[in-house]
């Protein structure tokens, strides 16, 4: 979970304003980042590609997640500007549950995008059945059916507490765990999700990995352009997965268990750990932003549409600058939009799963 201490009506607030600081800094920059990065692949994936492909679906539903996440951030910003919750319960307890969906849901989303290389290039005929766009959509909606029932029991431990400071009750959010809680229901519901929404996923991309990196290193493999950007793309996710999960997930497991008092340790080692915790937090958040350049630089459609929603824009900056002239520049605006728009096509088709040469799903 994010950030968590004992408090209750009686006990005095803590003060980590230090920690509220950083996390307004860095936050701040993943919702003027992701917002707009997100929602504009949402619209590509929706309105231009039309999510034909298998992996654009998958794509698809992680720039939702992404989406939503960057969207509940103003909650975030006022409590750590306020250093205290000034909305109803209900906002906290939704911010915090949208959270972890966010969280395990991108997790699980990287995972089907490297499944879905891992059945094209290392089983391309026996998997086909799994590759198409049908199916897809229904593994989809059933990841967000357990996300969604997942978040129930998130939602309840996340509701605010209650702490005294100079006379006063002041209400908390995101950092309210007490030490019966954590001895109680919440450190199971921490490893559950630890098990199912990190473990589980993580393995599944260092197997497919390893197994379509040792198929595209063959000699016989072929050397295309399709085959550089299926290996920018599994690293890509990789790289996510161990910057931006891994020291979360790993963190909170260990403070999990020194919460839960399964693990004994010296005095004030809880206070170091949260204190790592607290930043290794915010590098799982910056997900959101990360994963639009994994569209970027790995799905050739998505990149074309880009550059052709760019192309008029520059055409008519260089008109209003009088760099060219209008006659020489419509044929030139022309001529590259067909370009685009052929491309786009061909990529709106949907995915026929085959060999490695024959994938079109990128």
């Amino acid at each position: 979970m994010s950030a968590n201490f004992s408090a209750n009506a009686s006990s005095p607030c803590p003060d980590y304003r230090v920690f509220h600081r950083l996390h307004m800094v860095v936050y701040s920059l993943v919702l003027a980042a992701g917002l707009p990065l997100n929602a504009l692949a949402l619209w590509v994936f929706l309105r231009v590609l039309r999510v034909k492909s298998v992996v654009s679906i998958y794509m698809c539903n992680l720039a939702a997640s992404d989406l939503l996440f960057t969207l509940s951030l103003p909650l975030r910003l006022s409590y750590y500007a306020q250093h205290h919750w000034l909305f109803p319960d209900l906002l906290c307890q939704m911010s915090g549950a949208i959270f972890q969906m966010n969280m395990y849901g991108s997790c699980i989303f990287l995972m089907l995008i490297n499944a879905d290389r891992y059945a094209a290039i290392v089983h391309p005929l026996r998997l086909r059945h799994l590759r198409r766009p049908r199916v897809a959509r229904r593994v989809c909606l059933g990841v967000w059916a357990l996300i969604l029932v997942c978040a129930v029991p998130a939602a309840r431990v996340h509701r605010p507490s209650v702490c005294s400071h100079l006379g006063r009750q002041w209400r908390l959010c995101f950092e309210s765990f007490s030490d019966e809680l954590w001895r109680g229901r919440l450190l199971p519901l921490v490893l559950l999700a630890e098990a199912l929404g990190f473990l589980l996923p993580l393995a599944a991309v260092l197997y497919s990995s390893c197994r379509a990196f040792c198929v595209l290193a063959r000699p016989d493999a072929p050397q295309s352009r399709r085959r550089r950007k299926t290996v920018r793309l599994l690293l890509a996710n990789l790289v996510i997965f161990l910057l931006c999960f891994v020291p979360y997930n790993a963190t909170l497991a260990v403070y999990g268990l020194l919460r839960g008092d399964l693990v004994l340790a010296r005095p004030g080692a809880r206070k170091q750990v949260r204190g790592v915790l607290m930043v290794m937090v915010l590098l799982a958040g910056a997900n959101c932003v990360l994963d639009p350049l994994v569209y970027y630089f790995s799905a050739e459609g998505f990149r074309n549409t880009l550059r052709g929603l760019s192309a008029p824009l520059r055409a008519r900056t260089l008109a209003h600058n009088g760099t060219e002239d209008a006659t020489t520049e419509q044929p030139w605006e022309t001529t590259h939009s067909a370009r685009v728009d052929a491309t786009v096509e061909g990529l709106l088709k949907p995915s026929d799963p085959g060999p490695l040469n024959q994938d079109s799903a990128l």
